[in-house]
């Protein structure tokens, strides 16, 4: 509830003010409204969740369900006004980031630049982030960029979590420091110690 009245008040700053149970622009009388699209059933329920705390505010939300084809068409055309993604960005950028958040990418059909995002301070930072030559000029300008990115609000957080959950077999063994990205079942080991009772039964 806290968080509705937060964001009913940032929209009422906005302009956007609840007219007939339906969030309007003052200005304009045009509906705030849009579909979400989604692929995957497991994505429908916080979907579906999301839509119902945005009714509250006023807001008509859509949640349409497609087949693989026609939604791996839709996002290669940016025909859609919101979609479920989660980015897995690498340890060194480079210049995969123009694919993502590049202007040209925001008019190129096939990209990942799903936000749409057309910044020339984006753009220079991606430059730079390519043409640095060494980590602390790298680390520099991917901050920058990120910074930007943050403050553009192109994308809604929905969740997250610190920690991973695991119900393990106390035969194996994993290195002490849990990498960045969590815990990698490739880089355990069978202990083979804690195995020989097992394998004389």
């Amino acid at each position: 509830r806290r968080n509705l009245r937060k964001s009913g008040k940032l929209l009422a700053e906005a302009g956007w003010h609840v007219n007939n149970l339906r969030l309007r622009h003052k200005t304009s009388g045009q509906a705030l409204h849009f579909e979400i699209l989604l692929q995957r059933r497991s994505n429908e329920k916080l979907a579906l969740h999301w839509a119902s705390n945005l009714r509250k505010l006023g807001i008509e939300v859509t949640v349409r369900m497609v087949d693989p084809a026609q939604y791996q068409q839709r996002i290669s055309t940016f025909d859609f006004d919101v979609i479920f993604y989660r980015w897995e960005p690498s340890l060194s950028p480079g210049n995969e980031q123009a694919y993502y958040w590049g202007s040209q990418a925001a008019r190129t059909d096939g990209t990942r630049n799903y936000s749409g995002i057309q910044v020339p301070a984006i753009d220079a930072l991606i430059k730079r982030i390519v043409d640095a030559s060494d980590r602390h000029q790298l680390v520099t300008a991917v901050r920058a960029m990120d910074r930007i990115l943050q403050w553009g609000h192109y994308v809604v957080p929905l969740f997250h979590q610190r920690s991973d959950r695991l119900a393990i077999w106390n035969r194996f063994d994993r290195p002490q420091k849990t990498p960045l990205y969590g815990y990698r079942i490739e880089t355990w080991w069978a202990d083979e110690a804690k195995l020989e009772p097992i394998n004389k039964q």
